[in-house]
Parts: structure tokens; sequence; C-alpha cells
């Protein structure tokens, strides 16, 4: 297929995502929110559609794909493994996205937990090009490939680095992302930061789960701005995860602080557990911010001089996972 035609074949899929009264695809929505009940509907929704409008429009892909200097045919396409992660809806189609522009062939292996969707939008290509069966396969397996790019914690990605180590490869590792304030913020920015925090019950290495905040700050308006996302307890999974650490910190006499929806207790790591955040204080901004902007486990940072508050799950075509770009690595062979 040409660039064009692959464009095209996005495009169409695009307008099929977020076309209205589409009972095929809200079909396809419940039954993956069925199989795996951390996708409620509404963050299947936000992931779609978020997906649709700023992935896969025309003139951003036509502009994308000429900044790398894509061919209008790739000559001698290869065969990519890629394995997907299952933590929120869709969350591995940049990559599928990457290599099916880049024009190599795709050998997937997708999350028992995030399968139904990309299967069903696969299938869709196939409708319209039915040669896509034959470019794009998904496998148990991943073998013969000529390259990988495998997205994991970091136990499977020492797995990872032994099987496909000797092949051209891109290996992600645990990252997760943080805010920094300075107490200046106004409510609207907080509630903004809701969203940094709680979209997809903060299972994304884009989601904050860790705040930076200077002595002395006052978090009464942050929890307050935080309640939006209060019902979010009623989600039994969640609530049990919310339980368990509540229960974890009174038991071990920890000081912490709640709105009911999550917790915040003092911790030095940036990563924690479901329905728990972080904090740390500061005294100097300047330094705690170069600070963190060099510290490798941190995929985004949020707040001031960093992603405007409520930007961190809505990543755009060049925002890349590790800060390793996908597009280059792929046409380099």
């Amino acid at each position: 297929m040409h660039l064009k035609e692959r464009i095209d074949l996005m495009v169409s899929l695009g307008d099929y995502i977020i076309s209205e009264k589409n009972e095929e695809w809200e079909s396809v929505k419940r039954q993956a929110a069925a199989e795996n009940s951390w996708f409620i509907p509404e963050f299947v929704d936000r992931a779609s559609s978020h997906i649709a409008h700023a992935y896969m429009q025309r003139d951003l892909l036509e502009t994308w794909s000429k900044r790398y200097g894509i061919p209008a045919e790739k000559q001698k396409p290869k065969k990519i493994g890629l394995t997907l992660a299952g933590n929120i809806p869709m969350v591995g189609f940049h990559d599928f996205l990457c290599c099916f522009i880049s024009g190599h062939h795709l050998l997937i292996k997708a999350s028992s937990k995030d399968q139904v969707l990309i299967k069903h939008l696969v299938s869709k290509m196939e409708m319209i090009r039915p040669e896509i069966a034959a470019q794009i396969r998904f496998e148990d397996m991943l073998k013969n490939c000529e390259a990988y790019i495998a997205t994991g914690s970091d136990n499977s990605a020492r797995y990872f680095e032994y099987y496909f180590g000797k092949y051209p490869h891109i290996i992600r590792r645990n990252r997760t992302s943080v805010a920094i304030l300075d107490g200046q913020e106004t409510s609207a920015d907080l509630e903004k930061l809701a969203d940094d925090v709680y979209l997809y019950f903060g299972r994304g290495c884009r989601n904050v789960t860790k705040l930076y905040v200077p002595e002395g700050y006052d978090f009464v308006p942050l929890l307050e701005a935080f309640k939006r996302y209060n019902y979010l307890a009623d989600n039994n999974k969640y609530k049990n995860n919310y339980d368990y650490q509540l229960t974890i910190l009174i038991l071990n006499k920890s000081y912490f602080m709640t709105n009911g929806s999550i917790l915040l207790t003092e911790n030095e790591s940036p990563f924690t557990r479901l329905a728990l955040l972080h904090v740390e204080y500061y005294r100097d901004f300047e330094y705690m911010f170069e600070k963190l902007h060099t510290d490798g486990r941190i995929q985004c940072l949020v707040g001031k001089q960093g992603i405007s508050f409520g930007e961190a799950q809505f990543p755009s075509l060049n925002d890349y996972s590790d800060g390793i770009d996908t597009m280059a690595f792929l046409k380099s062979f």
C-alpha cells in the first residue's frame, strides 16, 4: 500500500470511531468493558475519541509522515513484532500506528486485558482493504520477526531483553508521571490536575502518581477539586484498592489525607499503588524542576514549566513513550 492509501485507511477508521449512532462500535466497546471491568464506558470513550481526533486526522498524519520523510511506498517492509500493554484502553495504538504508517508489516501480541478493541479495528481495516490480512496478524507468540517493540514492567522487560535483545528493539519499562505545584494554582488548574490523576483510575504511565509541593502547602483546595472524581469510589475494584491502602496506612500509623476517593501520604518514591498519591515537599522550585526533568523514571512532568494541567493523558502524535522516537527507529531499517 502507498503512504496515501495507508493514511486514507487511518482517516476512515478514525471516522468510524467517532461516528454517531454507530451501534457496531458501541457493541464492541461494551464487550471490551465486559471483559475488563477497569474499562468503564467513560474511559473507553475518552481513549478512543482522543485517538481518533489526535492521531487519525488527515492533516496531522500527512504532516507527521512528511516530517520523517516516509516514502510513498516501502520497498522492503520488515516484520515488526509488537507486544501491547493492557493497562488502559488502546494504550498500544500509537505503536501500532507508527508501524503501519511507516509501511512495515506487523505481528501483534495483544494483551489479554485489551484485545477486543484493537482486533475489531484491524478487522474493519481488512474489510476496507483485504490485503491487510497479509500485513497485520495477531499471534500468541512473536517469532521470526526482524525487529520488536515491547511494553511492560521492569520484570517483563528482562524477559523481553532475553528473547528480543539480539534484534533491533524498543523495550519499555516502568514509568510514571508527577506534578510540581507552586501553590499559586487556580481552582481550574486543580480540577484539570484531577484529570491527570484519576483518568483510567490512575493506571497509566502518564497518570500523575506524585505531587511535589512547597513547604506549608494548603491541601484543602486540592482535595476539594479532586472530589469531582469521587464517583470512581463506587467502582468495586477501585474501592477495594482504596480500602486496602487505607488499612495499611492506619495499621502503620502513617499520616494521610483523603477526600473519600484518594489517599495522600508523604513518600519519596514517584511510584505508588492504586488509589494512593504520594507527596513530597520542596524548598527550591527551580532545583526540583531540573531534578525531575532529568529523572529517567518520569514520563510526564505536569505543572508550571511542564505539561499543562489536564493534558497528561492527551498526547499528540509526536509524544513518544519513554522519550524514544518510535518513528525514527522504524525508519532506520
